[in-house]
C-alpha cells in the first residue's frame, strides 16, 4: 500500500477544477462551512480542533485555510490511489522486469507492504525524487504561472508546466492534458469537486483500515479473512 501510496502521489496531485467558485476556493470559515453542508448534510461543518480558527506561521486565517484544503486534497488523492493501488497489488502485478538486470516485481502473494520491503533502494529513491520535484513545482506555482495555495489559488490546482515546456522540453499537464474538460460548466465542476472531497475522505479511512488490520489482526473486524498478516511497520518505507 506505501508503494501505491508513493507512486500515486506523482499523479494525485492534479486538480479537479479550473475555475474559482466561492465554495470550491474556501478561503473563508463561512465559506467552510458553506462547504460542508453540501459534502455532508447530516454532520454539516465538524472542526473540534478549530483549526479553521487558526492563524498558522503568522501568515492569516485565510492563508491557513487555504493550506487545510490544500492539505485535505493532496491527501484524499493519493489515499484514492493508494487503495485502488492496494487492491490491485493484491492480485496483479506487472509482467515485465521491474529492474535493469531483470529482476520481476514482487509476488501478488505478498501483502502490499511487503512488496513495497522487496522494492530495491534504488527504486524507492527515484520515487521520492519525483514526488520531490513534483512538490517543489506546486510550492513554487509553476514557476510563477499561479500564486501559492495559501495566497489565493484554487485548493487543489496543479500549476501547468508551461515555463517548463517552453524551456527546456515537451511535457504534458497533469491536469486535463488534452483539453478536454475546458468547456466544463461551472455546476459540472462544482459537483465533481464534491464528490473528490468525499471519495478522498472514505479512501483515507479505507487504506488505513488495511494498513491497521494488516498490523495488527482483528483491529478491524470488518477485513476479518481478507487482510494478511504483516510483521514490518508501513510508517517506516526504508526499514
Amino acid at each position: 500500500a506505501l508503494l501505491a501510496s508513493l507512486v500515486a502521489s506523482a499523479a494525485a496531485f492534479a486538480p479537479a477544477q479550473t475555475g474559482r467558485s466561492v465554495t470550491s476556493v474556501s478561503e473563508s470559515k463561512a465559506d467552510l462551512e458553506a462547504l460542508a453542508g453540501g459534502l455532508n448534510p447530516v454532520v454539516k461543518y465538524y472542526d473540534p480542533l478549530n483549526l479553521s480558527d487558526q492563524d498558522f506561521w503568522g501568515k492569516g486565517n485565510e492563508a491557513t485555510i487555504g493550506w487545510l484544503r490544500q492539505s485535505e486534497i493532496k491527501h484524499g488523492r493519493i489515499a484514492m490511489f493508494a487503495f485502488v493501488g492496494y487492491i490491485t497489488q493484491s492480485n496483479f502485478v506487472f509482467p515485465w522486469a521491474e529492474t535493469l538486470d531483470g529482476a520481476p516485481h514482487p509476488s501478488a502473494d505478498l501483502v502490499p507492504e511487503a512488496q513495497w520491503d522487496a522494492v530495491p533502494a534504488g527504486a524507492k529513491w527515484q520515487i521520492f525524487a519525483v514526488i520531490s520535484m513534483l512538490e517543489l513545482w506546486d510550492e513554487c506555482g509553476g514557476g510563477g504561472a499561479l500564486p501559492h495555495y495559501t495566497q489565493g489559488r484554487q485548493p487543489g490546482k496543479y500549476p501547468p508546466f508551461t515555463l517548463f515546456r517552453d524551456n527546456v522540453h515537451f511535457v504534458l499537464d497533469l491536469y486535463d492534458p488534452f483539453g478536454f474538460n475546458k468547456n466544463m460548466s461551472a455546476e459540472t465542476k462544482e459537483r465533481r469537486l464534491k464528490a473528490e472531497l468525499n471519495n478522498g475522505r472514505l479512501a483515507q479511512l479505507a487504506i488505513f483500515a488495511f494498513l491497521c488490520a494488516d498490523k495488527i489482526p482483528g483491529s478491524v473486524p470488518l477485513l476479518n479473512g481478507i487482510a494478511i498478516p504483516y510483521s514490518g511497520d508501513p510508517m517506516i518505507p526504508f526499514e
